[in-house]
Order: C-alpha cells, then sequence, then structure tokens
C-alpha cells in the first residue's frame, strides 16, 4: 500500500473506474447475448430490436474509452449479420 496521500487516492479512484467499466461491459455482452437468443427462436422483430439496443451500448462504450471504435464497429457488424440471416 502506497504512503503517499494522493497515491491513495489514484488507486481508490482506479478501483472505481475498473468496477464501472467492468460493469459496462458486462451490459455488453448481455446485450448482445439478447440478440443471440432472439435469432436462435427465429424472432425477427425482437432480434432487430436487440440489435439496435445493442448497437447504441456499443458506440456509448466506445466514445467513453471503454471499448475501442474498432471494437465496436465489429461487434455492431456481427451483430447486425446475425440479425440478416433471418430476412
Amino acid at each position: 500500500m502506497a504512503n503517499i496521500k494522493s497515491q491513495k487516492k489514484r488507486i481508490i479512484t482506479a478501483e472505481k473506474a475498473r468496477q464501472r467499466n467492468k460493469a459496462a461491459r458486462s451490459e455488453l455482452k448481455t446485450a448482445v447475448k439478447h440478440v443471440r437468443e432472439a435469432v436462435e427462436a427465429k424472432d425477427a422483430d425482437a432480434a432487430q430490436l436487440a440489435a439496435n439496443k445493442a448497437s447504441r451500448l456499443l458506440d456509448k462504450a466506445a466514445s467513453k474509452g471503454i471499448i475501442h471504435k474498432n471494437q465496436a464497429a465489429d461487434r455492431k457488424s456481427g451483430v447486425q449479420k446475425l440479425v440478416n440471416t433471418l430476412k
């Protein structure tokens, strides 16, 4: 454990950010999972709605720096390709 006051604060702040980022990444995975479940159930409308929500979350995460913008683009593309298999 650090002795310097500012470093102690940085440790606490970094841990809060880590927990926040972990929750956001988990939310992304859940959103993509909902798309997969809707595609497996062959429900095109639900799959498209879930894909739209997932895309919004991915964009938000990329803008906040939780994931890289290219990773967000790749994931959005993959999700939409899944949905398009139903059409």
